[in-house]
C-alpha cells in the first residue's frame, strides 16, 4: 500500500511504461534539440529502459529554423534505418504560428500528428499577431490545433486558458514542468492545469537526456499527481 504522504518519481511509478512521448527534439541535427545520430540512439536506448513505447519526433519548423517537409522526412527515414529498438517511431513538427507557418499553413505543407492534431506554440512571453486568427484558419483547414506546454506561456493565466478551450484548442503537457524543469511558477500552472483535467496530450520537450531523465527519477509526487499523470498518459496511447 502507498502512504499518501510518500512521494514517487514518476519512472518508479510506473506511468512511463507504455507511454507515448508526443513532443521531443530527438531528430538529430535539424534543429536546437539533438545534433548527432549516436545520441538519438542512446536516448531511445535510454527511453527504450524506461518502459516508453512510442515516440514522436516533432522538429521545430519556424523562421528560426525553416526546415522543409521533404529534409525532415529524409532525416528522419535515416534515423527509421538506423534504431534497431522496440520503440515505434513517428514524425511531426512542432510549429511556431509566424509567418513561415501561415504559408506552409497555405499550401497544405504540414506534418501533423494523428488526428489531425497539428501541434503549434508561441512565443513565450507575447501571444503572436492575430492569435485567434491564426487558429481559426488551422481548424478552416481541417486541423485541431494542440498549442504546446501552455503552462510555460508567461503572458498566460486563467483567462486566456479558458478563451483558448472556447476556441476548440488542445493543450500538450510538457512532463518537465512538472518537475520544476522550468521554475516554480511554471510547475504551480501545470499543476493547475493536470488536476483540472485541460490536458489532452503529454510530451517531454526532450532536448537534451540528463535533464529530463533526473527529473523523472526524482521522487517528487503525491499520489494524487502520479495517478492523474497516469490517466493523462493511458489517455495518450488510445
Amino acid at each position: 500500500m502507498w502512504p499518501f504522504s510518500t512521494k514517487k518519481s514518476l519512472y518508479s511509478s510506473g506511468v512511463l511504461h507504455g507511454w507515448t512521448d508526443w513532443h521531443c527534439h530527438m531528430l538529430p541535427g535539424v534543429d536546437d534539440g539533438v545534433q548527432h545520430m549516436e545520441k538519438t540512439l542512446k536516448y531511445l536506448s535510454v527511453y527504450a529502459e524506461m518502459g516508453v513505447m512510442d515516440v514522436w519526433f516533432t522538429p521545430h519548423i519556424m523562421e528560426d529554423f525553416p526546415n522543409t517537409t521533404q529534409d525532415l522526412r529524409k532525416r528522419f527515414q535515416q534515423v527509421q534505418e538506423a534504431y534497431k529498438g522496440p520503440i515505434r517511431l513517428h514524425l511531426a513538427a512542432e510549429n511556431m504560428m509566424d509567418n513561415l507557418f501561415e504559408e506552409r499553413l497555405e499550401q497544405g505543407d504540414l506534418l501533423p500528428l494523428p488526428d489531425d492534431y497539428l501541434l503549434v506554440e508561441t512565443s513565450y512571453f507575447n501571444p503572436p499577431y492575430d492569435l485567434w486568427g491564426t487558429i481559426k484558419r488551422i481548424q478552416e483547414k481541417g486541423y485541431h490545433p494542440l498549442l504546446a506546454h501552455p503552462e510555460r506561456y508567461v503572458y498566460m493565466g486563467e483567462k486566456e486558458y479558458k478563451k483558448l478551450e472556447e476556441k476548440g484548442v488542445s493543450f500538450q503537457l510538457n512532463l518537465p514542468s512538472l518537475c520544476n524543469l522550468y521554475g516554480p511558477e511554471v510547475r504551480r500552472k501545470a499543476y493547475i492545469l493536470l488536476k483540472e483535467g485541460v490536458y489532452q496530450r503529454c510530451g517531454s520537450d526532450l532536448h537534451r537526456l540528463t535533464p529530463i531523465k533526473k527529473g523523472f527519477e526524482a521522487p517528487l509526487f503525491k499520489k494524487d499527481i502520479i495517478e492523474a499523470v497516469r490517466k493523462l498518459c493511458q489517455y495518450s496511447e488510445e
